[in-house]
């Protein structure tokens, strides 16, 4: 370590204050940043006093992710197979699906990080280590056979728009990479809704339909998925999205370690278990219909609430708030996936519509807190008088 300490003071020392290729220190100080624990604080942007900083809180994230990523892979392998009738083993499923999926995740790394590094260089400070999560969350997120420059695409406008214009790390008011999907869905509907996006290569094959149980439901169709099959995860979906079972495992990590919000986790299933049942007693059409147990192990629900709505800055910060922006986040969900037919998922929605309302919604916790406490001193001062 202390030869790898020694090496990289070396390279760095060009890229010093003063020096001739300065301008060019945030590039070289992210890779210094990237293998050993940054001696810097945070200065600006959503932050608390902590031992655990901005590197520790990204990996923690990236590790909870691991095992729904790793299921993702093999899942998307083994659609394939069964879908084509073709004989298989975990390995060759797992192969297949990290044929279409690592380069996706490069995609997304590569140009991502670019315009981080552009956007660091340009204004001088240092690459911050928040694209990590994102640039691995965009491609987890999409339709398996999507091209790669449309995640490029997409992974650009989302770091340009929904990142940078607020100012980079900490200050986005939006999901950066809810926002790369979503710019990708109103974009290219084609390649990111039907029976055909869903299931690796399913386009070449006659005969083959990959939709999903929301988009089947949609259609009016029944499903024939059992509730463990939805648990998880042996069906059709974005990448990552379709095991509860492995995501339930990274809330857990989150949860543990403190970096994901199990008030914002427990409120959204509250909210979307709540409106899912009352949905049951009308039950009008088939996503009525669907049991409200199924809603929260179908679709991108899972996925959404643990590690997109936990989103540290563009969630709500108070307490109180979080349980009431879990809870919206599940309502709008469950609403949206029943009265929209054009879009039966429903979370990406949801979850971007309350990030532009969680500021509102701490303003408003802040200011009921404040009364209360205006109220128990004028209270103590009449007792005294």
């Amino acid at each position: 370590m202390n030869f790898l300490r020694k090496t990289l003071d070396n390279i760095k020392k060009p890229f010093g204050k003063g020096e001739k290729f300065e301008r060019f220190a945030p590039a070289v100080n992210a890779f210094d940043t990237f293998l050993f624990v940054p001696n810097h604080t945070t200065k600006k942007g959503a932050h608390i006093r902590d031992a655990v900083d901005l590197k520790r809180t990204m990996v923690t994230v990236i590790i909870a992710l691991l095992p729904a990523l790793i299921y993702g892979i093999y899942n998307t392998g083994y659609q394939y197979y069964i879908q084509t009738g073709e004989a298989f083993t975990f390995l060759d499923a797992f192969i297949h699906g990290s044929w279409k999926i690592v380069p996706m995740i490069a995609v997304s790394y590569i140009v991502g990080l670019t315009i981080e590094f552009i956007f660091a260089i340009y204004r001088g400070h240092e690459v911050n280590e928040g694209y990590l999560v994102t640039g691995l969350l965009i491609p987890m997120i999409m339709p398996v056979d999507i091209p790669l420059w449309m995640v490029a695409i997409s992974v650009a406008f989302a770091v340009l728009i929904a990142k940078e214009a607020f100012g980079g790390t900490g200050m986005n008011i939006l999901n950066p990479a809810l926002t790369a999907r979503a710019f990708a869905f109103f974009a290219y509907p084609t390649y990111m809704s039907g029976n055909k996006v869903w299931v690796s290569e399913a386009s070449n094959y006659d005969g083959i339909s990959g939709e999903t149980i929301l988009g089947s439901l949609a259609a009016g169709n029944d499903v024939s998925y059992s509730f463990m099959e939805m648990f998880n995860g042996a069906i059709p979906g974005s990448i990552a999205e379709t095991s509860t079972l492995w995501v339930l495992v990274g809330a857990a990590i989150l949860i543990i370690t403190g970096v994901g919000s199990w008030r914002i986790i427990f409120g959204g299933i509250a909210g979307a278990a709540i409106m899912g049942f009352l949905f049951n007693l009308w039950s009008a059409n088939a996503l009525m219909s669907f049991d409200w147990m199924n809603h929260l192990v179908v679709g991108g629900f899972a996925f959404g609430i643990v590690f997109m709505a936990t989103d540290p800055v563009s969630g709500a910060q108070t307490n109180k708030g979080k349980w009431i922006y879990g809870f919206l986040i599940g309502i709008f969900c469950i609403l949206i996936r029943v009265f929209n037919p054009a879009y039966p998922e429903g979370v990406m929605l949801a979850i971007l519509l309350m990030n532009v309302f969680a500021p509102t919604i701490d303003h408003y916790v802040v200011e009921a807190n404040i009364n209360k406490r205006k109220k128990r001193w004028a209270a103590a001062q009449l007792k005294t008088a």
